[in-house]
C-alpha cells in the first residue's frame, strides 16, 4: 500500500511539479501582463470601431450632399436647356411668320 501511495505521489509530482514562489510571483506578472495587454487591445479595438462608424457616418453624408448638389445642378441645366429650346421655339415662329408676311409682300407687289 505504501508502495503504491508513493507511486501515486511521484506521479503528482511529475504532474503539478513544485513552484517556487519566485516562479510564482513571475507567473503572476506575466498574467498582469497578458490582462494589461488585453485590456488595452480590446479599447484600441473598441475606440478604432467607433472611430470608423464616425468616419463612416461622415463619409455617408458627404457622399450624399455631393451626390445633391450634382443631382440639383443637372436639373438646373435641364430647366435653362428647356427655356432656351422654349425661347429658340418663339424665335422660330417669328422668323416663320416674318418669312411667310415677306414672301407674301413680294407676292403682292
Amino acid at each position: 500500500m505504501k508502495l503504491l501511495m508513493r507511486s501515486s505521489k511521484k506521479k503528482e509530482t511529475e504532474i503539478n511539479p513544485v513552484v517556487s514562489e519566485q516562479m510564482e510571483l513571475d507567473i503572476g506578472h506575466i498574467l498582469e501582463k497578458i490582462n494589461s495587454f488585453t485590456l488595452l487591445v480590446s479599447e484600441l479595438l473598441e475606440s478604432g470601431k467607433s472611430l470608423l462608424k464616425e468616419l463612416s457616418n461622415e463619409f455617408e453624408e458627404r457622399l450624399i450632399l455631393i451626390h445633391k448638389e450634382r443631382i440639383d445642378k443637372w436639373q438646373e441645366e435641364i430647366k435653362e436647356l428647356h427655356v432656351l429650346d422654349a425661347s429658340n421655339e418663339d424665335v422660330n415662329a417669328l422668323l416663320h411668320s416674318a418669312r411667310y408676311l415677306l414672301q407674301n409682300f413680294h407676292t403682292d407687289s
